[in-house]
């Protein structure tokens, strides 16, 4: 059963449009749809605003927008490898040398999906089994709020509970998680290829599902109901 993020946002508002990312047999429950024109490329974050109007964007292995969607999602390569890393390097100016680039394609696998659609947009709290990821598109204070909320059950001995990895924004929505299954949060939309989407004070904290329930259970005990957040609130307020 999906936890209630209802109190974390009224606590971190104003509100913040949060994105889900499900791997599912089916794309009918998550309608209405919208999906990239076949064989026409399209950013996966031109579609935000389909997303704050209650949207859901299906990518499939054969319609995934752009190449670098079909690579870290799908594991489709749309062009020779020596292509790609020249395109990355040379054209982008990505990394300092093509062999950095290469070691880092290397470094990890693109993602493999368990079924035939990825759905990217609200969240279905029906459909929670197949959900990967949740983001918040939130303000840099709402980014450190929910920061510190990642941090709040880990100890120093776990694995890091906020990453910021190279890589593009559709791939800093998925793939680029080592293990979904551990409680982590990853800084995104630091990708400056996909930012013309989004409005310029916005970042993303993409969060696995473990993670997103660690979230949902910070209660009154928390920072959230302690003075520091109501300092920054009234601050910011000109208070």
């Amino acid at each position: 059963m999906q936890p209630d993020p209802g109190r974390l946002l009224s606590i971190a508002g104003p509100a913040i449009p949060v994105v889900g990312v499900y791997d599912a047999p089916d794309a009918a429950p998550f309608a209405p749809l919208v999906a990239p024109t076949p064989g026409e490329r399209a950013c996966v974050f031109s579609f935000y605003q389909n997303w704050l109007n209650g949207e859901t964007l299906d990518l499939t292995h054969d319609n995934f927008g752009c190449g670098g969607a079909g690579r870290a999602l799908f594991g489709v390569q749309t062009r020779p490898r020596d292509a790609f890393i020249r395109f990355l390097v040379d054209d982008e100016g990505l990394k300092a040398s093509h062999e950095l680039m290469a070691q880092w394609l290397d470094s990890r696998a693109p993602y493999e999906p368990e079924h035939e659609h990825l759905l990217i947009g609200p969240l279905h709290p029906g459909q929670y089994q197949y959900l990967k990821t949740v983001t918040f598109y939130v303000t840099p204070d709402q980014l450190s709020l929910l920061a510190l909320g990642a941090q709040y059950f880990s100890a120093p001995t776990d694995p890091a509970p906020v990453i910021a990895p190279f890589g593009s924004g559709c791939a800093q929505l998925l793939y680029l998680f080592e293990d979904l299954g551990a409680p982590q949060a990853m800084v995104g939309a630091t990708d400056i290829a996909m930012r013309q989407y989004l409005p310029p004070d916005v970042l993303a904290l993409t969060v696995t599902r473990p993670m997103f329930e660690q979230l949902c259970a910070l209660d009154e005990q928390s920072f959230l109901y302690k003075p520091f957040w109501q300092r920054l609130k009234k601050a910011r307020a000109g208070g």
